[in-house]
């Protein structure tokens, strides 16, 4: 299988020298669970265009600054795209901004939240397993975040499977798209991620060393990139 990465953000510029950038953090997740996947990255951030997404086997959305109702070049061409790889019943994975650009293309709602920021740690309830992960379903999972906006009104079809008080609407899993999507980061290193809430301590102030602190909590990124994997096997089936 080959996973088109779709990169809608850049590392921020003061510390993009000492990291990969999103597409190489996806990599290093999935290949941890898979190394026969393959990749190719399409960068709308850099302006690169979209290609058909009938001829893809697999799409996976990053996280970005930009939000959904921002007036970017390629985020009309994101909505239409996604749109058309669910119609094409293509696999479609979600992260953070990826979570929220497959849920209002799809027909849902995300706004930016009145609560604020979200970042460090966030435990998640699992309040449903699809049957590709049934084998390995907790009660929780802990990842680390970097939010303000969030899902307010789930799109038809959209089922809830991780959530929280503060983010009612953590995970989605949509059997018909195919599509599954978080709002965490499973793909931030514990370093990336302090990296993130230091340099955004301007923004975050005091959340900002509460959020680094957090990270001593232990994660589960790799379970999740394990669900993302098992989802993407799931749907390598011949089109109906």
């Amino acid at each position: 299988m080959k996973l088109t990465i779709i990169e809608t953000g850049l590392v921020p510029e003061p510390i993009r020298a000492s990291f990969v950038d999103y597409p190489g953090m996806f990599r290093a997740l999935i290949r941890a669970s898979d190394p026969s996947i393959s990749f190719e990255t399409v960068s709308v951030i850099k302006g690169e265009s979209l290609p058909n997404p009938a001829g893809l086997e697999a799409i996976l959305i990053t996280g970005s600054p930009a939000g959904v109702y921002d007036d970017e070049p390629w985020m009309a061409p994101l909505m239409e795209f996604i749109r058309a790889a669910a119609t094409a019943e293509v696999p479609q994975v979600g992260i953070c901004f990826g979570h929220q650009a497959i849920a209002e293309a799809l027909g849902g709602k995300v706004i930016k939240s009145p609560k604020g920021w979200g970042v460090g740690r966030h435990t998640y309830d699992v309040v449903a397993c699809p049957g590709l992960v049934a084998k390995n379903c907790p009660t929780s999972i802990s990842i680390a975040v970097s939010h303000q906006d969030q899902v307010v009104t789930l799109p038809p079809g959209a089922e809830v499977i991780a959530r929280s008080d503060f983010t009612p609407y953590a995970g989605l899993y949509y059997a018909q798209a195919p599509a599954i999507s978080f709002q965490c980061h499973p793909e931030f290193s514990d370093a990336y991620s302090a990296a993130l809430y230091t340099l955004r301590e301007d923004r975050l102030g005091d959340a900002a060393h509460a959020a680094v602190e957090s990270l001593e909590i232990p994660a589960d990124n790799q379970l999740l990139g394990s669900w993302i994997v098992g989802f993407l096997k799931s749907s390598d089936q011949p089109k109906r």
